[in-house]
């Protein structure tokens, strides 16, 4: 049974050695909030030692546990960076002292450090070789992001109707979207975020609502696909609409299983580029990075800005059909270049083609940047 008495006794004989702060651990992480305040308080009260809090997450309540105790009188909170941590997790530093800052008035951080809160989580991270927490309170990519249609017209008239913060105080920002829910206030505030004029576009921005709904149901998914939406709203709304910089006539994908047991894919593509027919083929450990390959040979001499284009994510999910052979496929495709990424969307019941629909729109997209920054 847990002595209260002997633990302040242990508290009081580390602060008589030299301690700096009686630090009380909820190792187990089994505390909730008032029970872990009204700990805090009577050990400050009774001892008027310095008091530190230290929580683990395993009742998801660390972030507010640490918040509770310093309301509670402690002045000292151990943090880890996005919460890392054995089980289930510490407190994650960024989101309490977020709370203490903007909740709390509380001068933890300079807003200098405040608005570095989010590159420093996503920075750390990648030094942890782990995929920032989308979902993550003040820094994920999805804390101020909104895509039902109610939602986004809220926004439109007032942002803090939805957003609790202004993201910008943590570095972060505001996103809008795309889904089968969202209305003509999500697709034009989305335009928005991605510097398309939507101004005296009425009709295209009710065409492109209608369309997203349409591509949804068929399995397209536009959610982390902002360069294949921004490419269907500039079809739209641009005097000239995007184009990739090719035609295709044809492509064919081979897969060879070989007599050494190697499995190689050979793609072949037909294609118009700069008003000359070219034929490349190329070799690929898969379907994909053959056809990748093919197509890059076969553009390369007439494309100059195509060595600073690269895939550098390619991401497949299987949707579910009436029969499990006769599934969709949809694939994301991530590509960068020497300023920034852009992610494409491509579905159909074939893999190859899916990823060819989505290789196409990065290269479009591609060439529209290259317009815009030359």
């Amino acid at each position: 049974a847990f002595d209260a008495d002997c633990a302040l006794r242990v508290l009081e004989a580390g602060v008589i050695a030299g301690a700096d702060v009686a630090v009380l651990c909820d190792t187990n992480g089994g505390q909730l909030p008032l029970q872990l305040a009204e700990t805090v308080a009577e050990v400050a009260a009774r001892t008027g030692f310095r008091v530190g809090i230290h929580c683990q997450d395993d009742t998801a309540c660390a972030v507010a546990n640490s918040v509770a105790a310093v309301q509670a009188g402690a002045t000292h909170v151990q943090c880890t960076a996005n919460g890392y941590g054995e089980r289930t997790g510490n407190a994650d530093l960024f989101a309490v002292a977020a709370n203490l800052v903007t909740k709390l008035g509380m001068p933890v951080l300079p807003q200098s450090g405040m608005a570095e809160l989010t590159r420093t989580a996503h920075a750390l991270a990648e030094i942890a070789n782990l995929a920032p927490d989308a979902h993550q309170a003040y820094v994920g990519a999805s804390a101020f992001a909104h895509k039902a249609g109610l939602h986004a017209s809220a926004i439109k008239v007032d942002p803090e109707l939805y957003n609790h913060l202004d993201p910008v105080v943590v570095g972060n920002s505001q996103r809008v979207l795309v889904t089968e829910m969202a209305g003509r206030a999500s697709i034009e505030l989305k335009g928005t975020e991605l510097g398309v004029d939507l101004t005296g576009h009425s009709a295209a921005i009710g065409k492109v609502t209608t369309q997203v709904k349409d591509l949804e149901a068929q399995g397209w998914s536009f959610e982390a696909a902002d360069a294949s939406f921004e490419l269907l709203l500039r079809a739209e709304v641009d005097s000239v609409p995007p184009a990739p910089p090719f035609t295709l006539e044809s492509y064919r994908v081979v897969v060879d299983h070989r007599g050494d047991g190697a499995v190689v894919a050979e793609a072949t593509v037909k294609v118009r580029v700069a008003g000359t027919r070219v034929i490349a083929t190329a070799e690929g450990n898969g379907p994909v990075n053959a056809l990748d390959a093919a197509l890059r040979r076969a553009l390369e001499p007439h494309v100059p800005w195509l060595d600073e284009v690269e895939l550098a994510d390619y991401k497949v999910r299987i949707l579910p059909g009436a029969h499990g052979t006769d599934a969709v496929t949809r694939v994301l495709v991530q590509t960068t270049d020497r300023v920034g990424e852009w992610t494409t969307v491509g579905v159909h019941g074939n893999v190859v083609e899916a990823s060819w629909l989505a290789l196409v729109d990065a290269l479009t997209f591609a060439a529209i940047r290259v317009k815009a920054t030359r």
